[in-house]
């Protein structure tokens, strides 16, 4: 890794992206200080730290503190990830935007345009949730409609300024631009996270050796979950494909061979997105509305649905939420890959050009073929990120390590990272076979 950006610091036209991207992250850790304006940050603070659950910790590192720190852009790009989420899902459901989706650059760039208006919609509601919910609770300063406003607007604001920031890096930049800007905000909390994880295990610790036995302890199941996010964004079943000969004019074509690698982890990090989203937002409603339900019924379900109850060996009926997150995260795994990836359609674009799988006859029994291996692979994958996922909350309950940044994040920053080193390794590869052509 190190000599890839090395490296690639070598090239003028790579270097230039790649400080253009730092500059434009210095922007916005810059503007996760600049608040709200009528927002009491100091009582806010106060509410934040007051609440027993952990309806917000997610969010809250998703935008990299900003949120506690109630600054302008403390919405940050989730309403921008809610909306590329329900417009991908939308195009299986409305034809008019699958059409576009099949229109190739022209098509991109229309969902592009839908896109950004539905996030403008959803920061505005949320941050109307949010002004409204943390008014009634004494959180502005002054809550009047002229306050109100002004909340509304300064966060709808700053969540568009920085869609509009990854849309420029993403142009301009290295790599995906709204991944660059998630993963930094969730980076820019590890240190704090970090530091806290130390003072409770290792320098809590009487005798030296045992806090160095825990601080080793501690690095170990990190590195390993390291590891297996790489290897499971790695991994890759790949189904071989023949073409049969054919004769175009005077020429024989096909009779190649190639492969369709399917991703072993097809859907990536969106089923544990979309589980702890379900499992979040009625915890979230509830403490804008200021909502408690105490003893009751209703409050114990909500209790079991906050991942900070699960796993505990003094209140085990509560890790039922952690059974329920689990389901939903192999769900989502089979119901998005199931919209992204179609075998019957597949299938018939093999078979139209002439093209087969060892052993399989050509259309249905083809389509029936990759179903099944789909299936064992996307199992495969939802275990994988079911125990990445699922790691974090059973030290938090078993031993009290409170870290907000959980396995969801590990596997943003993991993959991230990842894709982005080798975007700059394909632009290296493309300016030397450039180089190579011109000489």
């Amino acid at each position: 890794m190190l000599t890839t950006l090395k490296n690639a610091f070598k090239v003028k036209d790579i270097r230039q992206r790649i400080l253009f991207t730092f500059l434009m992250l210095v922007v916005i850790r810059v503007a996760s200080q600049i608040p709200v304006p009528g927002v009491n940050r100091e009582y806010f603070s106060s509410w934040f730290a007051a609440q027993t659950g952990d309806a917000f910790d997610l969010f809250n590192a998703f935008t990299g503190g900003s949120f506690l720190n109630m600054s302008i852009i403390a919405l940050n790009i989730t309403p921008y990830i809610t909306s590329s989420i329900i417009i991908q899902l939308l195009t299986i459901a409305i034809p008019k935007l699958e059409e576009m989706q099949r229109d190739g650059e022209e098509g991109r760039k229309k969902l592009v345009a839908i896109t950004r208006y539905v996030t403008v919609v959803l920061s505005i509601i949320e941050s109307g949730a949010m002004a409204i919910g943390f008014g009634r609770q004494g959180l502005l300063e002054t809550y009047d409609g002229f306050h109100v406003f002004t909340v509304i607007t300064a966060l709808t604001a700053g969540s568009a300024f920085l869609m509009w920031i990854g849309e420029r890096i993403t142009e301009k930049g290295i790599g995906n631009g709204i991944s660059i800007v998630l993963t930094i905000n969730i980076i820019s909390r590890l240190p704090a996270e970090m530091n806290a994880l130390m003072k409770q295990f290792v320098l809590s610790q009487n005798n030296i050796a045992k806090g160095v036995v825990v601080a080793i302890i501690i690095f170990t199941i990190i590195v390993a979950m390291i590891v297996m996010v790489i290897l499971l964004n790695a991994a890759v079943r790949k189904i071989p494909v023949q073409y049969a000969k054919k004769v175009q004019g005077r020429k024989m074509m096909g009779g190649n061979a190639q492969t369709i690698p399917l991703k072993v982890n097809t859907s990536g990090v969106i089923p544990v997105i979309f589980a702890s989203s379900i499992l979040q937002t009625p915890l979230i409603i509830c403490s804008l509305l200021g909502v408690d339900g105490g003893t009751s019924f209703w409050g114990k379900v909500l209790k079991g649905l906050s991942s900070s109850n699960w796993c505990k060996p003094s209140e085990p009926i509560y890790s039922i939420g952690l059974l329920v997150y689990v389901l939903l995260v192999i769900f989502f795994a089979y119901f998005y890959t199931s919209i992204t990836f179609n075998p019957i359609e597949v299938a018939e674009n093999m078979k139209k050009q002439g093209g087969f799988i060892p052993g399989i006859r050509p259309g249905k029994p083809t389509s029936d073929y990759l179903t099944k291996i789909l299936n064992y692979i996307i199992f495969i994958g939802a275990c994988g990120l079911t125990i990445v996922c699922v790691a974090p909350f059973f030290f938090s309950g078993v031993f009290g390590a409170n870290v907000s940044f959980g396995g969801t994040s590990l596997i943003i920053i993991v993959s991230v990272i990842v894709e982005t080193l080798k975007q700059v390794e394909s632009r290296m590869l493309v300016r030397n076979y450039k180089g190579f052509l011109n000489d």
